[in-house]
């Protein structure tokens, strides 16, 4: 297992400056947040199980650019039903990466079902093009690279390791601030078509 923080890292430096990074409720925003903040990341604060379907049609609205959807796995749980829904549309430049520690680390580390539930067979029998299942960086790092050099969607699922950081700041944003920084690089971008 990798330890989240290391694969949101990995995941970041391997974003170009220009694609658009949203990350779910709770501790992956924070630690994008804490990581590497700026006006093209999106995060969704409250509204667990929603990331994908806005980033569905945030890659439809914006072909030009990548559109990477960081989500832990009780939020991919949530909304099982847009897997299908992102296969079927196939958006060629989503990159969908499920972060999997089977739990729900936010509010206390309950167990998810995911550890019974295997997310990467869910996004092949939905019809992903490629779909990576990754417990190192290594393979994290290959899985990050079959995405440049080929048209999604994609699904990455990275087995992820709880591992607490100390001191990890809450995004400091309001709801506000984050939709109009973010609308403010969506527009930016495409005014450059």
């Amino acid at each position: 297992m990798i330890p989240r923080y290391q694969a949101i890292e990995k995941i970041l430096e391997h974003a170009q400056a220009d694609d658009l990074i949203l990350s779910t409720t709770g501790m992956i925003s924070r630690e994008v947040f804490m990581t590497q903040d700026r006006p093209g990341n999106f995060y969704m604060i409250g509204s667990m199980g929603l990331l994908s379907s806005f980033g569905l049609g945030l890659a439809l609205l914006t072909p030009e650019k990548r559109a990477f959807v960081l989500e832990g796995d009780g939020s991919a749980l949530m909304s099982l039903g847009t897997l299908p829904l992102i296969a079927s549309e196939c958006p060629r430049n989503l990159v969908h990466i499920i972060l999997d520690n089977e739990a729900y680390e936010s509010t206390g580390g309950q167990p998810s079902i995911s550890s019974k539930v295997d997310l990467a067979e869910v996004g092949k029998s939905c019809g992903y093009r490629r779909v990576a299942r990754v417990d190192n960086i290594e393979c994290l790092e290959s899985a990050l690279l079959e995405c440049d050099a080929n048209p999604g969607p994609h699904l990455i699922l990275v087995k992820a390791g709880i591992a607490p950081v100390k001191g990890i700041p809450r995004v400091t944003h309001s709801p506000t601030e984050i939709r109009d920084r973010f609308k403010g690089s969506v527009q930016r971008r495409d005014r450059a078509r």
